[in-house]
């Protein structure tokens, strides 16, 4: 009889609902907590954003660069932060942009500098021609130049002086006496070429520029 009664208790014991002071209970309670808490901590770094500073305009290869041209947003970069401008970072007095960021995207380290950093500067290229409307600033253009002849009469033949070049801005100019209004295409051009290009310029050579949309030589 008494084992009966003992065999009872223990039946009963195991299917009685467990108290707060249960090891087990606690035990999964703690492990609950944990997994929720590291979930939690997953989601908000993978959510955390900080702020960059980021072009307020287009701003254009040799242009000054101010806190009046910057503007904060808040990314999440994670791997990339360090190429780009943190909002604390403020742009120095006679900072200038080494590369062209157009408006809204994020200031690249790389691209802001001193003015003796600047391996390109633009050069007024007039042209008669009409450009395609997508030969902009930041597409690239062919530049070609036919010489005059020793005669005065006529150009040789036009040979590729300058492949891919970069296009700065693209401005509308009054010719002559108000007759009517030219295009004036700033291209960036390196220091090895510049003096060709110059002198093309300066000696009634046939200047033609030829969008290379492929952007590459």
């Amino acid at each position: 009889m008494s084992g009966t009664v003992r065999g009872a208790d223990a039946a009963s014991a195991r299917f009685r609902k467990p108290t707060w002071k249960d090891p087990r209970l606690l035990t999964g309670l703690l492990l609950v907590l944990l997994s929720v808490a590291g979930v939690t901590a997953v989601v908000t770094a993978t959510n955390r954003t900080d702020p960059y500073l980021a072009a307020a305009r287009d701003l254009e290869v040799g242009q000054a660069v101010t806190e009046d041209d910057v503007v904060t947003v808040d990314v999440r970069l994670q791997g990339a932060a360090d190429l780009y401008v943190p909002a604390g970072a403020a742009p120095a007095p006679g900072t200038v942009a080494t590369q062209r960021i157009p408006q809204g995207q994020l200031l690249p380290g790389a691209a802001l500098g001193t003015a003796d950093r600047l391996d390109r500067k633009p050069v007024a290229v007039p042209v008669e021609h009409p450009l395609p409307e997508d030969a902009a600033a930041g597409s690239r253009v062919d530049v070609w130049v036919a010489a005059q002849k020793p005669s005065g009469r006529g150009h040789e033949s036009a040979r590729l002086l300058l492949p891919a070049a970069e296009i700065a801005s693209v401005s509308a100019e009054e010719t002559a006496l108000g007759a009517g209004r030219g295009t004036v295409v700033h291209v960036l051009v390196e220091e090895g070429p510049m003096e060709d290009v110059v002198d093309a310029l300066g000696n009634d050579a046939r200047v033609t520029l030829v969008w290379n949309p492929a952007g590459a030589p």
